[in-house]
């Protein structure tokens, strides 16, 4: 059974995102008994990034006041939703339907967050997250209804 490009591409999408998200996993655990505002310092030097950026600065205090029990936090959380996204695009890749049904179930899941997140800060990064996340739910019922 061919899978559709659609699947294919909600399917790499999930994937990628899994992959990116295992490697902040990891990297938030090599920031352990580190000092994170000085690590964050060093990228914004190897990047050339403005330090005085309203955002870099933003960054640069949130660092500096992460404790280890926030990043060890912050990595079960990373690791945990890198799995569910590995385990989406991988079933989506093969063609299973159960991985249509989930993949529904946790990217709809997260939808009502997301509208919360929005409603308290509106962003237009946020929006398109929530607009393509409603899209991929959308298809993906739409797909599971014709089969």
């Amino acid at each position: 059974m061919a899978i559709d490009r659609g699947i294919r591409i909600i399917a790499f999408f999930k994937l990628l995102k899994g992959i990116l998200l295992f490697g902040s996993g990891v990297g938030l655990l090599n920031l352990l008994h580190k000092d994170v505002a000085d690590r964050v310092m060093q990228w914004i030097n190897i990047l050339h990034v403005d330090p005085d950026n309203r955002y870099i600065q933003n960054l640069l205090v949130k660092a500096s006041i992460v404790n280890e029990r926030q990043l060890k936090r912050l990595s079960v959380g990373a690791f945990f939703y890198a799995g569910l996204l590995l385990t989406e695009g991988s079933g989506l890749l093969l063609g299973k339907r159960w991985a249509k049904y989930f993949s529904v179930i946790v990217t709809g899941s997260f939808i009502p967050l997301e509208l919360w997140e929005l409603v308290k800060q509106f962003n237009v990064n946020k929006t398109i997250v929530i607009g393509v996340n409603i899209i991929v739910v959308w298809y993906l019922i739409l797909r599971l209804k014709r089969e």
